[in-house]
């Protein structure tokens, strides 16, 4: 990812966008951090808020017009907030005004002529900018006392121009401000002597009155160099004064465009928001009750009323992908933040552990980019954040080797197979099952390819393998490729048949992998017009839960569900369902990289529903039981085995996963096609009886009894291992790739082993023995 890539991304989280109010605002007021202060009682932080951006708060914040109010979401859920009284209340409230503190002076000059608030507004920010401010008129603010008396006292007017004095500014009053402007006989066009720039305030000295031109409405310049001036802005009903928040708007306006023309910068570039704008700041107010303004009391604003008008605010924000996803909630930002922190990962320090655990967490489910307004996609940035770091071989092998593993053992010989129907040489479909179902529960596999093979308008082969997608999360394009051609080499030994398969990850994979193959679902083929009904079920309402692979795929979701109501079964959704669904922590390859934020993620989704959750997916039901909860796979209810509780079926472990992978071929091979598999391995030979703490050591740590049974064959071969005399206990170790296993264990006396302790670790002793 470079620069512009990176600020391609930034630009489409809106969550730093302002919201709808400061955005309508001219002048920008933070209207929800003022709230939010005000709503806790924080008074004089609120007051600090609107100080930081209204020029002479104790004026404005008196007499403010509040254009914010209609832009304000509340305004369809009750009312606007009431910003204009939370202001007056403020400016009346608040016992402390922060010091205004001038930057340096810049040794420039700038005289503004006039009485209004937009020269009072640009005098205001000029000298908080560092320059010398002159301010020529015949009684600054007067017009303001006669529009806004009841708003305005004279005090507090005092007060402002008492600010503006000890900021620096020079007060010259009582006369006319017009002849400061008259044009010198040797140069029409030059400024006053010793000024570098002069804004005429529109109230006071219109730039018709000047014999000017219509300024620029943008720079406010004319075509007298270095004299800004501007037209009186309308009111807002016939007749009606112009908009205070407007004229203030001006005097800032003026001031930048001086700044910049004192700078020798441009006078354009960069101002699209200055003013009042749109923001593209989205807000979800979906469960947001309606809130009628507070009743002001008989006596006026007091703390109490502001305190609970202030809490009417919404504190609009985006964030909508942050409150679903369980990931981004994790890690405490939102994509824009995650953007600048995987660019920096990849760009600076060439991959830091904490930031490999964050990219490598994302599900890469879609729901991000499903909710955004915008369609940021998260788990899109994390991917290809992902592959840049295994091409330039950053890439930490720890992150996902073990899942990796776990695939090319789900391609192997081992496990892999394909096959016409037994007594066919031909197969109109084959039976796609993935590399799940067949880890989680083989005997589901054997009953479902015998419901395809029945189902189906065609002879049926059957196609074991994974279907790649590990490499896709992992971000190994090779890797997935070459996951490919292995299965597209089997694919087409079948006879190109059409592929029905029974995981929705694979059915996203294949159409990526294998493009040219007709692909469809069990589920479908199962629920579609001629298909011979499910046979007849009954009991408690189920909860189904979508697997996120399925999130764009409606024909999919709508099958399960027809499937279940021909079954009988009454369906819920959970709180997050079909396009929205959450991910069970599986996708993404986040229980590999992350297994203890996996393990969240999947309690998150167990709790999103209180009945038993049916699923189409082998992972789903397996993260979901592991995480505790009662889940059934649909298979469990259209060819269902001999268990008298499936929703109760524990998750297998790693070890068993492998193990019944390989069963299944091999008693397939046995049962449908009367082949003798080949020999195993020696190693597997040897029987094990794993204490619990042990077990329970393998599974956190990924230790395959296979490794276990590996590490003891070569001690018994070699001769290499350390006897406890008191004990009786073995310990021995062996590295037969990245990783070095350890074992603790005992002869058991039937020819077997007891293994009490196991654990590894990927370091090496240079020098020492392999």
């Amino acid at each position: 990812m470079d620069q512009k890539e990176l600020r391609q991304w930034e630009a489409r989280c809106t969550q730093e966008e302002p919201p709808r109010c400061q955005a309508a605002c001219p002048l920008h007021l933070d209207a929800r951090g003022l709230c939010t202060a005000l709503a806790e009682g924080r008074v004089d932080a609120a007051w600090a808020t609107a100080c930081r951006t209204l020029p002479l708060p104790g004026v404005m914040a008196r007499i403010c017009d509040a254009p914010c109010r209609a832009a304000c979401l509340r305004s369809g859920l009750g009312g606007a907030v009431e910003m204009g009284a939370l202001e007056r209340f403020l400016a009346r409230a608040a016992t402390r005004t922060p010091p205004v503190r001038p930057l340096p002076a810049r040794g420039k000059a700038v005289l503004v002529l006039g009485d209004g608030l937009a020269g009072l507004a640009c005098a205001w920010d000029l000298a908080r900018k560092g320059y010398a401010v002159t301010l020529a008129a015949r009684d600054p603010g007067r017009a303001l006392l006669a529009r806004h008396g009841d708003e305005l006292p004279e005090a507090a007017l005092a007060e402002a121009l008492a600010a503006l004095e000890r900021m620096g500014v020079a007060l010259r009053t009582g006369a006319d401000p017009s002849p400061a402007l008259a044009a010198r006989e040797d140069d029409p066009h030059a400024l006053p002597e010793g000024v570098d720039a002069v804004f005429a305030d529109p109230e006071t000295l219109s730039p018709q009155a000047l014999g000017l031109g219509e300024p620029d409405a943008l720079t406010l310049g004319t075509t007298r160099l270095g004299l800004f001036a501007a037209s009186l802005p309308a009111g807002g009903a016939a007749g009606a004064p112009p908009s205070p928040a407007l004229l203030a708007a001006l005097g800032r306006r003026a001031a930048n465009s001086i700044e910049r023309f004192t700078q020798g910068a441009s006078l354009t570039a960069g101002r699209e928001r200055e003013g009042a704008f749109d923001s593209r700041l989205s807000t979800d107010l979906d469960g947001v009750a309606p809130a009628p303004p507070t009743p002001l009391p008989a006596q006026g604003a007091d703390a109490a009323w502001a305190r609970a008008e202030a809490a009417r605010c919404l504190r609009c924000e985006c964030m909508q992908c942050v409150r679903r996803c369980a990931y981004l909630e994790h890690y405490k930002g939102y994509p824009k933040t995650y953007a600048r922190q995987i660019y920096n990962n990849a760009s600076i320090v060439m991959g830091m552990r904490q930031a490999n655990t964050m990219l490598n967490s994302c599900m890469i489910c879609g729901l991000c980019e499903t909710v955004c307004p915008e369609d940021f996609d998260m788990g899109g940035l994390c991917l290809t954040a992902r592959r840049d770091m295994v091409e330039r071989g950053k890439m930490p092998p720890s992150a996902h080797e073990f899942a990796l593993d776990d695939m090319a053992q789900a391609c192997g010989p081992d496990c892999a197979l394909a096959r016409h129907a037994p007594g066919q040489d031909a197969s109109a479909f084959a039976f796609f099952p993935g590399c799940q179902l067949p880890a989680s529960d083989p005997g589901a596999v054997e009953r479902a390819y015998a419901l395809a093979r029945a189902s189906l308008p065609g002879p049926t082969g059957l196609l074991l393998r994974c279907c790649g997608a590990p490499a896709h999360w992992a971000g190994r394009e090779a890797l997935l490729a070459q996951a490919g051609e292995a299965l597209r080499a089997d694919w087409l030994a079948l006879g190109r048949p059409e592929l029905v398969v029974a995981c929705p990850t694979c059915v996203l994979t294949l159409r990526r992998v294998l493009p040219e193959a007709r692909i469809g679902t069990l589920w479908a083929a199962l629920a579609g017009p001629g298909a011979p009904a499910p046979g007849a079920a009954s009991g408690a309402a189920l909860a189904v839960h979508d697997p996120c692979a399925s999130r764009h795929d409606p024909a999919q979701r709508q099958a399960v569900r027809e499937l279940l109501h021909r079954l009988g079964r009454t369906t819920v959704e959970p709180a997050l369902t079909g396009e929205y669904t959450e991910c069970c922590g599986f996708g993404g390859l986040l229980d590999a990289a992350n297994p203890a934020l996996g393990a969240q993620v999947a309690a998150r989704r167990a709790r999103a529903a209180q009945e038993d959750f049916v699923t189409s997916c082998a992972m789903c039901r397996d993260m979901l039981a592991r995480a505790g909860k009662r889940a059934l796979h649909l298979l469990d209810l259209l060819a269902p085995g001999e268990e008298p509780d499936p929703a109760a079926r524990p998750a297998p472990g790693h070890s068993a996963r492998r193990e019944n992978r390989v069963r299944l071929r091999e008693g397939l091979l046995r049962g449908l096609w009367a082949e003798e598999p080949g020999p195993r391995p020696a190693h597997e030979a040897l029987a094990l009886t794993i204490a619990p703490e042990a077990a329970r050591a393998m599974q956190d740590r990924r230790i395959l009894t296979t490794d276990l049974q590996k590490v003891i064959l070569h001690a018994r071969e070699t001769g290499r291992a350390l006897v406890d005399a008191a004990t009786g206990r073995h310990l021995a170790s062996l590295r037969p790739g990245p990783v070095t296993y350890w074992v603790e264990y005992e002869p058991d006396g039937a020819g077997g082993f007891l293994v009490h302790k196991a654990w590894s670790h990927r370091m090496q002793i240079m020098g020492g023995p392999a």
